[in-house]
């Protein structure tokens, strides 16, 4: 078979199947369900790159294809799915659907350009990235389950659907913005994961239960 089957990959894999199954979910409606996967696959996105450069003797071609589906990888798992997810959300009108397709629009021209760098940067020195150029694309899978499960706190719907509007096309344009931002630390990295978790434990498994505390406080 072509490709590679090897530890290196199989976080991207795995990233990819969540997404998947985020699709099929918010397909059928169950947004909570979606934004679980959503997590998950950036959870997986995390780690694939630490793991990756455990293997000490990758092959050039390993590595190339490593920057390669990590990328194609993240357009489905941050880009596509989270269209998605907003579109069932109720951004579903004309203006709605022209942000979200300039996030995916956004989110594709960034990894073709990192792709570019990074073969370029792995050419010259190698190593580990220290600083992220721009947003990276998975910040959508931190951004999008903390304001799902702080979504009860809004006055109403449309509040929310304006706040997801807002948070969209805000996150897609730092997407292709020039700027750097460091790479979390190991704590920083445990933190952000920490947190998402306790949203997206919210979400699952005590949502209607967390919607009639706040109803009741209201």
């Amino acid at each position: 078979m072509i490709g590679f089957y090897n530890y290196t990959v199989i976080l991207t894999y795995i990233s990819f199947i969540s997404a998947v199954a985020g699709i099929f979910s918010a397909a059928a409606m169950q947004l909570r369900w979606a934004i679980f996967f959503l997590a998950f696959s950036g959870f997986c996105d995390m780690f694939d790159g630490k793991i990756a450069r455990m293997k000490k003797d990758r092959t050039e071609d390993e590595k190339s294809f490593g920057i390669q589906i990590d990328s194609l990888c993240d357009m489905v798992c941050f880009g596509a799915l989270p269209i998605i997810i907003c579109y069932r959300l109720g951004m579903d009108r004309i203006y709605g659907m022209a942000i979200l397709a300039l996030y995916g629009l956004a989110g594709l021209i960034r990894l073709g350009y990192f792709n570019v760098m990074e073969a370029k940067r792995q050419a010259e020195d190698g190593g580990a990235r220290k600083y992220y150029q721009g947003l990276p694309i998975t910040s959508m899978a931190i951004a999008l389950p903390v304001l799902f499960v702080i979504s009860p706190l809004f006055p109403s719907h449309f509040a929310f659907v304006v706040a997801l509007h807002i948070v969209v096309g805000l996150v897609g344009f730092l997407f292709v913005l020039n700027f750097k931002v460091r790479k979390p630390s190991v704590k920083q990295v445990l933190l952000i994961v920490g947190v998402v978790a306790f949203a997206v434990a919210v979400i699952v498994f005590a949502w209607r239960s967390w919607w009639e505390l706040v109803n009741s406080r209201g």
